[in-house]
């Protein structure tokens, strides 16, 4: 494949993981953390994930189907979880993990 095919879902895993990143730290943050551990272990999940699956597809590894698949579906969980939050952040993690899923699907 066109290496510049790769490049959106490359762009798109890169800023899911830092929303992911953010978001995670910011909900350590609030308040009510006790009842944010899931989002907390999902979004650290999600952004591991979409490191790895950003660094597969810039290498164009032959596993970056089977990577993409897995980031799509954890990507998915997590803007799930984060959409059930009424923190800022929480919102703004959930729009770039449905973007990231959707772009994951591209490939």
């Amino acid at each position: 494949m066109n290496p510049e095919a790769y490049q959106p879902c490359i762009d798109a895993c890169d800023a899911c993981a830092a929303a992911c990143g953010r978001c995670a730290f910011a909900c350590l943050e609030e308040p009510g953390v006790a009842g944010l551990a899931k989002c907390i272990r999902l979004n650290v999940d999600c952004a591991s994930l979409c490191r790895l699956t950003s660094a597969a597809l810039a290498r164009q590894s032959r596993f970056a189907p089977e990577f993409c698949a897995l980031c799509a579906r954890i990507c998915d969980e997590c803007a799930d979880e984060c959409a059930g939050h009424a923190p800022e952040h929480c919102g703004a993690c959930s729009d770039a993990c449905r973007m990231c899923a959707e772009a994951c699907r591209t490939i």
